[in-house]
């Protein structure tokens, strides 16, 4: 798990990607569609195929592509769940972009030799690494606490008249 992702659904992120991996015997790993111009942030999958609603089978796994180079709108989300042949894979997996070892591409090296599939994330995704992303978390999740809530409302509303 990235730390910098928050994943809300009635079933749990990782719960799905458990579900998925005992289904399908193989590395799973959350993705989310987003728009095209942002791929150079994520990474990206190129799926071959939909095997199911919402599951994929890739064909490789691309980091930080270029919106006129990027595979596809399918951007990798910080959850995983991978067997543990990644570690001998990251053990030499050389520098890739940004001059940093990319678990991106250990996961496409991984690929290679078994079945690795993308699971479409459906729930609400907070991407808490950025201000924004960090903010729109605590009202919503301030909005949604019984103690917290009427006060919150009452603040945002008097914000909102002062702008």
């Amino acid at each position: 798990m990235l730390g910098d992702d928050i994943m809300v659904d009635d079933v749990p992120l990782t719960k799905q990607l458990i579900d998925n991996f005992d289904k399908m015997k193989a590395s799973t790993l959350a993705v989310i569609p987003i728009p095209h111009e942002e791929t150079s942030k994520y990474g990206v999958i190129d799926p071959t195929s939909e095997v199911e609603e919402g599951i994929y089978a890739v064909n490789s796994f691309v980091e930080k592509p270029e919106p006129e180079d990027a595979p596809s709108n399918l951007a990798i989300i910080g959850r995983y769940l991978l067997k543990p042949e990644i570690f001998n894979i990251l053990e030499t997996q050389a520098p890739g972009r940004g001059g940093e070892v990319q678990l991106t591409d250990a996961i496409d090296t991984l690929n290679q030799t078994q079945r690795v599939f993308a699971l479409e994330f459906k729930g609400k995704r907070y991407d808490v690494g950025n201000k924004l992303g960090m903010l729109e978390a605590n009202i919503e999740y301030g909005l949604q606490h019984p103690e917290l809530k009427d006060g919150l409302k009452e603040y945002l509303m008097s914000v909102v008249e002062r702008f």
